[in-house]
């Protein structure tokens, strides 16, 4: 429970998982024959010096013969790593490549943190162990809500509500085992228990790995059933949170063998429960005449003067972010015969969090808070659920090993956060005052400010590849495959900010939408609405997560089902040019993706009581259906790569590699020129010359794909008997069409996602480790980026001309740079 949450662990959660680890890879001749053994177990607790050593060897020997765990013959073995008395750094093997291979000898950088090292450094969670990732890095808002980066490749990106269906696809792929499950804004983030090793592979991996490993991949690797081994640990910890509460976790892993030689099964089981450390202060909110929106309570321009002030004295504490991981993962392991096997597994996790996990450095009002802190006005909460079900066939036809790996997975996410600080906006105030006499200001009244939104979101993901290799001593020795998967996001997310009542009618799901010569836009490109002129109602269906009509209270929603199919095909050749000495690798992948958005997105802008309004509030002037937009396209192309690695002695390793990545675009909602005082708007401001002359502009509907190459020079080595290991890489990135995230509502009324400029990263990164003695090993790690702008977008008004970005600015005299530049 280490990392960046600043838990410290008790002295007890060492003592008791060294404990069963001595359990499960000592032979009793160890325990019984050699006490300083099991003094180096606890070498690193406070108790070493007052264990008697012999009788608890004794003992442990005891319940081990009993149980099954250890048998006469030893077969529960330690690696060559912590043996004592071990003299080199043991070889860690990856499947980067997809072939075992040694981590030395794989010409990519790879950083791998083991299942003892992960032991090491406490770390159970993404959080934990990003931080000692040199070059990679995470942008989140709590446990499972992160955007993964890898050398610096980022641009900004929107909130967590509705990342799903309207977010970029993530540009590092995440697996768990051969199986993909990135989310858009919310990687997964699998507790570390029981696992063999975590992977991270940089820099693009479009050929091996597809689309959304644009940057680079996270894999993490589950430890496998074994054969004719039994075998148990049981880990326990207890630790307290820095500023904060305390802690614990409890895990237990086994592995039966069933059949002899055939059958076993290993599962695991584990429970961490992770102290709060975030205070909520006691607060009162009261609206301001510099809220963005008051205009809307016409009150002239200022807080009516009866409007509702609120506290959160019900909800002020300390420690009000506990967050607990649970879940368990069954693994079964059939062996055919000695060429084919079946691996069957069933995973389950559970992560709930209360409160946020970021501080407020100031409140609503520009005042500074204290650090850790924050205030909020409603309860905050989330519950992140997946299920994952993974079958992997493994066998030989002749010389030829076949792989086939389908999984099919399934996350619900449940999350409720507070928004009142929203009612400072530009718009909110629309939805929460009413004057119901504009023409007297003193009977304006603003009603609660109080809000939240909350979102559930639910991603199916199923995949299916089939591999084929040659043996890995031929000279010329290729891979290939086939892949298909089927991704799914549905999403709905309810803004509960409306709290004028008395003057809306609720709103749900449209039934149609308007048409004017057949065309859903004006021929300004804006969207036809019930009041355009020559409009026709065309009744349509509408794809609905929820169908009902929303409860008083919701002044928006999303309802989006994202669809994203691909089909790929690929092979990479290795060849010798010179035996065991030079190397040249080739390798190409052609993928089909298609993507697709249906479902509707509603506001109540339109709905204010007038007469005649509907009752309930469909089809008005503030709605799209997307299922009539045609939000279907396909993206298709090849991705290669090229490698020479050269291995200038037996423990030096020296590489070039060029490769390319990508991820898939998608769709903006229902995109039109911005309205009101925007400078890329139509009006007679000064600061609309421009579009008043040119023409609007606006968002495009469809975002085409990124994509990035790499450059990259290596090294890999080890020296003094393989007592030191030094590994790095220069290299340059050139990212392409980079998929941006742009929000400003006093510029573009609504968020959307633009393809910007060319960017270029160069960059640095090298690693060491360094054997001292027995129990210690040194190591450290290092990454240097540079990024630039290497080309800046252009964006074009209706007529064609560029935007002139020199020139413009907003009503307030802010300078409107270039999304797509600097």
């Amino acid at each position: 429970m280490g990392g960046r949450s600043g838990h410290r662990s008790a002295d007890i959660a060492t003592v008791v998982s060294g404990v069963f680890r001595a359990l499960s890879i000592c032979a009793p001749v160890a325990l019984l024959d050699a006490p300083p053994t099991l003094a180096q177990v606890f070498e690193p607790t406070s108790l070493a010096a007052d264990i008697p050593a012999r009788p608890l060897a004794e003992a442990l020997a005891t319940f081990a013969r009993q149980t099954g765990l250890l048998t006469a013959e030893g077969v529960l073995r330690k690696t060559a790593r912590n043996i004592p008395g071990q003299a080199e750094l043991s070889e860690v093997i990856v499947t980067a490549n997809r072939r075992e291979e040694d981590l030395q000898a794989v010409p990519i950088t790879i950083q791998v943190l083991t299942g003892d090292a992960l032991a090491r450094l406490n770390a159970t969670t993404f959080d934990d162990f990003v931080s000692y990732l040199p070059g990679v890095t995470a942008h989140g808002v709590g446990p499972g809500q992160s955007n993964i980066y890898v050398r610096g490749l980022a641009t900004a990106v929107g909130g967590i509500q509705s990342s799903g269906s309207l977010g970029t696809f993530p540009s590092v792929a995440v697996y768990l085992d051969d199986q993909s499950a990135q989310l858009s804004g919310r990687n997964l983030d699998i507790y570390a228990a029981d696992l063999e090793r975590i992977e991270i592979l940089e820099g693009p991996q479009g050929t091996v790995f597809g689309a959304g490993a644009e940057a680079g991949v996270v894999r993490y690797i589950t430890n496998k059933p074994k054969l004719n081994v039994p075998e148990a640990t049981l880990n326990a910890g207890y630790a307290t949170t820095a500023h904060g509460a305390q802690s614990s976790n409890l895990d237990a892993t086994v592995n039966l063998p069933i059949i002899t030689d055939r059958l076993a099964v290993r599962g695991v089981i584990y429970n961490e429960q992770r102290g709060g450390y975030i205070h909520n202060l006691s607060a009162t909110f009261a609206r301001a005449d510099t809220d963005l929106g008051i205009h809307y309570a016409d009150a002239g321009a200022q807080v009516p003067a009866n409007s509702v002030v609120i506290n959160n004295f019900n909800i002020a504490a300390n420690d009000i972010n506990p967050v607990t991981y649970k879940g368990m993962r069954v693994e079964s392991l059939y062996q055919f015969n000695e060429d084919w096997s079946a691996l069957l597994a069933q995973s389950y996790q559970s992560i709930e969090a209360d409160g946020v996990f970021a501080e407020m450095a100031a409140n609503s009002l520009g005042q500074p808070q204290p650090d850790l802190s924050v205030q909020l006005y409603n309860p905050s909460h989330s519950k992140d659920r997946f299920e994952n079900t993974a079958l992997t066939i493994d066998g030989r036809v002749g010389a030829l090993k076949l792989v086939y790996a389908g999984a099919y997975f399934v996350r619900n996410v449940e999350q409720v956060q507070d928004y009142t600080n929203y009612a400072r906006s530009t718009y909110l105030d629309f939805y929460q005052c009413a004057n119901p006499n504009p023409a007297t200001p003193a009977s304006a009244q603003c009603f609660t400010p109080s809000s939240t939104w909350r979102d559930l979101e639910r991603n199916t993901h199923q995949s299916h590849e089939l591999r084929v290799s040659s043996p890995d001593d031929w000279r010329i020795r290729g891979i290939g495959g086939l892949f298909y998967e089927n991704y799914r996001i549905q999403e709905q997310v309810d803004w509960f900010y409306l709290t004028a009542l008395p003057y809306f009618n609720p709103i749900g799901p449209p039934t149609g939408y308007y048409s004017l010569n057949g065309s859903q836009f004006q021929p300004d490109g804006r969207p036809v609405r019930s009041g355009t002129p020559g409009a026709v109602f065309v009744p349509a269906p509408v794809t609905s997560n929820n169908p009902n009509i929303r409860p008083p209270g919701v002044g928006f929603f999303n309802d989006i089902t994202r669809g994203y199919q691909q089909r790929a095909a690929y092979a990479s050749v290795d060849f010798d040019l010179i035996p065991r000495k030079l190397t040249l690798t080739g390798g190409t992948r052609y993928s089909r993706t298609d993507t697709s958005e249906v479902g509707s997105s509603v506001g109540g802008f339109g709905c204010r009581l007038t007469a005649g309004a509907p009752n309930p509030c469909l089809n008005h002037s503030n709605f799209v259906n997307l299922n009539a937009e045609g939000l279907d396209r396909t993206f298709s192309g090849f991705r290669s790569r090229a490698n020479l690695s050269w291995k200038v002695t037996e423990d030096a390793l020296l590489y070039y590699t060029w490769s390319q990545g990508f991820r898939a675009g998608g769709f903006n909602r229902a995109p039109s020129p911005p309205s009101g005082n925007s400078p890329l708007g139509v009006g007679t401001n000064p600061w609309q010359a421009q579009a008043h002359a040119h023409g609007s502009w606006t968002p495009p509907l469809v975002f085409a794909p990124d994509s990035l190459t790499n450059y990259e020079l290596g090294w890999k080595t080890r020296w003094l008997n393989h007592r030191v290991q030094w590994n790095g890489a220069i290299y340059q990135e050139d990212w392409n069409q980079a998929q941006i995230v742009v929000f400003a509502n006093d510029v573009i009324n609504d968020g959307v996602i633009l393809n910007g400029g060319n960017y270029r990263v160069r960059g640095i990164e090298t690693s060491g480790v360094a054997h001292v003695t027995t129990g210690l090993n040194i190591e450290a790690g290092a990454a240097w980026n540079h990024s630039e702008l290497v080309k800046e977008a252009t964006f074009l008004w209706a007529d064609g001309i560029p935007i002139d970005f020199g020139t413009l600015q907003t009503a307030r005299g802010r300078r409107v740079s270039n999304p797509g530049g600097v």
